[in-house]
């Protein structure tokens, strides 16, 4: 069975502190065999660090979220570029841009997302960027970067968005939601893009497919991710494991 990658999982997160070793034990032996963290905030990346330090299969990203923007003060930026520095992750982030949130200083996200794709560019690693209700922005931002190269996280835009990210050299990534029969839109991107420009991923704990509303969701299940959008495409589940993977293996620079 080919392998699966699974590019977004808050495996750090301590809805799995009961049992990360039994969660990563079954996504093993579902072939899931490399898995990327991304850290959402200084306080969160030592921790991040220690977790994925102790598995081969996880590598650590480093970021600050912008759901977290009003704990974010200007020393955690250059902290960031310090831990970048020494740590060597695969990536920066989770970072970005998120419109949703109630209490949003828009001035500040972007900002201090401004700052996080300076940092990528500086020391030439992608970006885990999340763009909720914001990708007319982030295209932008990202714009100011040639080159930049890019994961739109849990990618929920428009057809002609997915085209100009594409264009730029982004990657899309899908997870569970492309499950949902109502996620028309998203069927006919994930249909129509090349598979060249498509991650998989679960940003598991959260976004569990419909076969697990309400429930922990866990890297095993972005074999699901990989089913769907081979049955989308009319492929096979092979086609779209190896074809992803091999995306994030050469976007993240990590060597199978």
């Amino acid at each position: 069975m080919t392998a699966v990658f699974d590019s977004h999982c808050h495996f750090d997160d301590p809805r799995f502190d009961a049992d990360r070793d039994a969660v990563l034990a079954r996504a093993q032996a579902g072939g899931i065999d490399h898995i990327v963290v991304p850290g959402v905030s200084a306080s969160t990346w030592r921790r991040t660090r220690r977790i994925c330090a102790a598995h081969r299969s996880l590598h650590p990203a480093f970021g600050l979220h912008p759901y977290f923007i009003a704990q974010h003060g200007r020393e955690d930026v250059e902290a960031l570029r310090d831990w970048v520095r020494v740590e060597k992750p695969v990536a920066v982030g989770e970072c970005g841009l998120d419109y949703y949130l109630p209490e949003r200083d828009l001035r500040a996200q972007r900002n201090v997302f401004e700052q996080q794709l300076e940092i990528a560019a500086e020391f030439g690693l992608p970006v885990i960027v999340h763009a909720r209700r914001a990708v007319d922005d982030v295209i932008a931002a990202l714009k100011r970067h040639p080159g930049l190269r890019a994961d739109i996280h849990s990618f929920a835009g428009s057809e002609v968005q997915a085209r100009r990210l594409v264009d730029m050299g982004a990657m899309l990534g899908i997870g569970a939601s492309v499950q949902f029969d109502r996620a028309q839109r998203l069927r006919r991107i994930v249909t129509d893009l090349p598979l060249s420009s498509l991650l998989v991923e679960t940003d598991a704990p959260d976004q569990p497919g419909p076969d697990r509303r309400g429930q922990r969701n866990e890297p095993l299940f972005v074999a699901k991710v990989v089913a769907c959008i081979a049955d989308l495409r009319g492929i096979s589940w092979d086609a779209v494991a190896e074809q992803t993977r091999s995306n994030a293996l050469e976007l993240f620079a990590i060597h199978a």
